[in-house]
């Protein structure tokens, strides 16, 4: 399983995840938010099964490939 998601990709994984988790707390507070727990995983992991489906690579490198 080599890595497919880029840098700047995983940065914004990481802050869309974080805006989303914010939605449990303040603002509407609804339990949708979690699913942000899905673009901060990817990102830590730097793989996303949704590119490998597509064929979508963002990183520069084949480094894990």
């Amino acid at each position: 399983m080599g890595k497919n998601v880029g840098t700047v990709d995983r940065i914004l994984r990481v802050v869309v995840g974080l805006i989303l988790i914010a939605l449990v707390f303040v603002g509407p507070q609804v339990p949708w938010g979690w699913i942000g727990l899905v673009p901060i995983a990817t990102a830590l992991v730097g793989w996303c099964p949704a590119y490998r489906l597509l064929g979508i690579r963002t990183c520069r490198s084949g480094a894990g490939s």
